[in-house]
């Protein structure tokens, strides 16, 4: 049987290192941020990258318990207490195309609007209104944009604010703002949304679209265990109950030749 094969962590019996890199070095010089980054890119951040890859995660940590993530997580916590692993890995398992998933296809989209102005010489104002042209053709969402709460996610604005003042904004930055401006004048008023921002500046940073889902749920984590703690801690066993209207058929009798 042939060995897996990692580039990953090396871990023997006399040392662990990470990308090469010793981890009781980076426990003494390093941050989970500048961890994270080498895990995923092989290499140390910059100050610059290291303050965006914080920024992020922070951004990601938490929503309130009302995000399905959370609510999953507590749902689960408050009916089984006695596993915060499961009530956790519940939460995570909600998270997907409508929680934290956008970020992922948002990236999508303006890798491919990007490319798109390259080839064909032409602008990113261009490439955002050909995105919009098509959103609005086949009446789909635009992932990365709205919110059901802000007008304008303070979340977003931050990271691009972050972005710029490390000279990390980019191309990405620059769609998704000429993806909003078009949006906003021809369908409705849309902020970016804080899966749009990390979309972005992720793209900026040169990570592949699956990295957005990635550094959401690592953020995410964080919070959940925030909540499953409160769950355990401050509530009840079995107190959330979801409201229920039945609509389904009246009651009926079952006949011998139903049951054949």
């Amino acid at each position: 049987m042939e060995p897996w094969r990692t580039a990953i962590t090396d871990a023997g019996a006399e040392h662990i290192r990470i990308r090469g890199y010793d981890i009781t070095e980076l426990m003494q010089h390093a941050s989970f941020a500048d961890t994270l980054y080498l895990i995923h890119r092989s290499r140390l951040p910059s100050p610059g990258e290291r303050r965006l890859i914080d920024a992020i995660l922070i951004a990601s940590s938490d929503h309130g318990p009302g995000a399905p993530s959370a609510l999953a997580a507590r749902v689960a916590a408050s009916g089984n207490r006695r596993a915060p692993e499961a009530a956790i890995a519940a939460g995570i398992l909600a998270i997907g195309d409508y929680h934290g998933g956008a970020g992922e296809q948002c990236m999508v989209l303006l890798a491919e609007g990007i490319q798109w102005a390259e080839r064909e010489g032409r602008t990113l104002i261009e490439a955002a209104e050909r995105i919009v042209d098509r959103a609005l053709e086949r009446r789909e969402r635009l992932p990365g944009l709205g919110h059901r709460t802000h007008q304008e996610d303070p979340r977003a604005t931050l990271l691009f604010a972050l972005a710029t003042e490390h000279s990390v904004a980019g191309k990405g930055v620059e769609l998704i703002q000429a993806i909003q401006r078009e949006a906003s004048r021809r369908i409705r008023p849309l902020p970016i949304n804080v899966d749009g921002a990390l979309a972005a500046v992720l793209f900026d940073l040169g990570f592949e679209p699956i990295a957005a889902r990635f550094f959401f749920i690592v953020g995410r984590v964080a919070g959940l265990t925030a909540q499953v703690y409160e769950e355990l801690h401050r509530e009840r066993p079995m107190r959330i109950h979801v409201p229920v209207e039945y609509d389904g058929p009246e009651a009926r009798a079952l006949r011998s030749e139903d049951a054949r």
